[in-house]
């Protein structure tokens, strides 16, 4: 908790002391879920465009399967494959492994409350040094114009920190912060707990080297599709 307050505290901090980059960009994803009894799984692809949108910065394969504990709580392990582009420098990839939990928090006066909690040791071709980072993601969601129609205004936030040094770049301490507004669409009438669209504006600010902060302004498509 300690941590998570500092990561905080370095994230509100951090724009005003640094020199701050911005950027356009379009994130999308697609991502399918299944169930069979308690066991789980996801895979997802998410091809990024920075740049203005004039090219593709990043792309992310990213399987997991998982455990429902309860109808509230499922650990998942998973694997990442990121091929990374940037502009003006030599593309390099990271593989990353993963644990995660997920849990159902609530509903309140037909607000519903989740978060993510994901713990990833990361390899990049660039360096030896394995990098460890802690995820916290807050979500909630509410129905608009009632629970039949099934669309619900969507917010979230995900906290990011890195748990130590690395030969590749990485630096102990407050990683970046992605905070989303946007719509969850259903894919069909009375789809609940089913596929869905989400769409809305997602706000990228990253502790980056040299003292810089890069923030990013995304326009974030996502296909959910739930079986």
């Amino acid at each position: 908790m300690r941590s998570l307050l500092t990561a905080l505290a370095l994230a509100v901090a951090s724009p005003a002391a640094a020199q701050t980059t911005q950027d356009t960009q379009l994130w999308l994803n697609t991502t399918l879920f299944g169930t069979h009894g308690s066991f789980v799984y996801f895979a997802e692809v998410q091809p990024r465009f920075g740049g203005d949108v004039s090219r593709l910065d990043q792309l992310i394969l990213r399987p997991a399967v998982g455990w429902k504990l309860n109808d509230a709580l499922t650990v998942y392990q998973g694997y990442a494959r990121v091929e990374n582009t940037p502009a003006g420098m030599p593309s390099f990839s990271e593989d990353r492994s993963f644990q995660q939990l997920s849990w159902e928090i609530g509903e309140f006066e037909k607000l519903k409350l989740s978060s993510r909690t994901r713990f990833e040791q990361r390899w990049q071709s660039d360096g030896r040094d394995v990098g460890f980072r802690f995820r916290e993601m807050l979500r909630a969601s509410h129905p608009i114009f009632g629970e039949a129609s099934g669309l619900k205004a969507v917010g979230w936030s995900e906290v990011f920190v890195a748990l130590n040094d690395t030969d590749w770049g990485a630096r102990a301490g407050f990683d970046q912060i992605r905070t989303f507004v946007g719509l969850e669409i259903p894919l069909q009438e009375k789809s609940k707990g089913k596929s869905a669209v989400e769409v809305g504006y997602l706000n990228q600010t990253v502790n980056a080297p040299a003292a810089r902060v890069e923030v990013n302004h995304i326009l974030s498509l996502n296909l959910f599709l739930r079986y």
